[in-house]
């Protein structure tokens, strides 16, 4: 892998995608057969979380372990980040302790400014502007039910927030066609939407924004949502799930993608409001198997970066 850290997915080449996915599916293979890999024994991880989290703080914690190493769980009140500590102080200081470092944040820039002045990799948990951990599991998870991602159709319902960036731009670079549907107000913004284009345009496939949902997910063969209201939005949960009528993945919308289509979310899902029960526990949904493959991606991820 060439990139040294993972703050946002224009960090990757194709290479590295593909590499990542090859390792991911040799690990999983080999943890299914029972199989042990302690390459990271005597390795430790520092999580840096600002924000809750069940899948994210899980999935690395276990696959720390899996491989052997070790994982410390570093909250707000331990850290208190750029308040008791400046970022740059905790960059400096950490890496002389642990192997990696993992930060699940609000603010971007304190991912980047990490990332900067950090001697050891980071990586991103989760920011206000990316998920790029989220988005490298989703296309691994669809490329391994489909058995490929040549000519994929992605479909997403929702806010254009930070799940939604990630997508664009991976499946941007990896040539699969990405339509969003948003309501007014929460698009992509259109210089992200510019970039996006721009790396889409490249590889001979589409980002596209829309406002109608019937329209992007009638030949989609994934159809994916998130959450009306992320962390740190509580304040508008009432406005949104208001303006977000009309943008719930439910049989009536599924009526009219294709059947054999597939149905993702990032979780936690909020079970009445984006997606509703009939649809995530239905036969389309490949809401579990998404969320395992992210202890096998990370397990790929962190072997990938700390064993360079």
């Amino acid at each position: 892998m060439q990139c040294k850290n993972l703050v946002t997915i224009t960090d990757l080449t194709l290479e590295d995608v593909d590499e990542l996915f090859t390792l991911t599916t040799e690990i999983k293979e080999s943890y299914k057969k029972g199989k042990s890999d302690h390459c990271l024994a005597g390795k430790t991880l520092g999580m840096i979380f600002e924000k809750s989290s069940m899948r994210t703080r899980v999935s690395f914690e276990v696959a720390m372990t899996q491989l052997g190493g070790h994982a410390i769980y570093l909250t707000k009140h331990d850290i208190n980040l750029g308040e008791r500590e400046s970022v740059k102080d905790v960059a400096k200081v950490l890496p002389r302790y642990v192997d990696c470092i993992t930060i699940r944040t609000y603010a971007h820039e304190t991912v980047a400014e990490l990332a900067n002045c950090s001697s050891v990799p980071v990586i991103n948990a989760l920011s206000d502007y990316t998920h790029p951990c989220q988005a490298l599991t989703d296309l691994y998870t669809i490329k391994e039910k489909k058995g490929s991602l040549d000519n994929v159709k992605l479909a997403y319902v929702g806010d254009g927030n930070n799940v939604a960036r990630s997508l664009a731009l991976l499946c941007a670079k990896l040539n699969v066609s990405y339509k969003i549907a948003s309501p007014e107000n929460y698009e992509l913004s259109a210089e992200f939407l510019e970039k996006a284009k721009k790396i889409a345009k490249n590889n001979n496939t589409c980002v596209e924004q829309h406002s109608d949902p019937k329209g992007v997910i009638s030949d989609a063969d994934v159809i994916y949502t998130d959450t009306w209201v992320s962390m740190g939005k509580e304040k508008e949960a009432v406005t949104r799930r208001n303006d977000f009528r009309g943008y719930q993945v439910n049989s009536e919308l599924m009526s009219h993608a294709k059947k054999d289509v597939f149905v993702m979310h990032c979780l936690p899902a909020h079970r009445g409001e984006e997606i509703t029960n009939e649809v995530i526990d239905g036969q389309n949904s490949i809401v579990y198997d998404q969320a395992e493959n992210r202890l096998h991606v990370q397990k790929a991820l962190l072997k990938l970066l700390i064993c360079k």
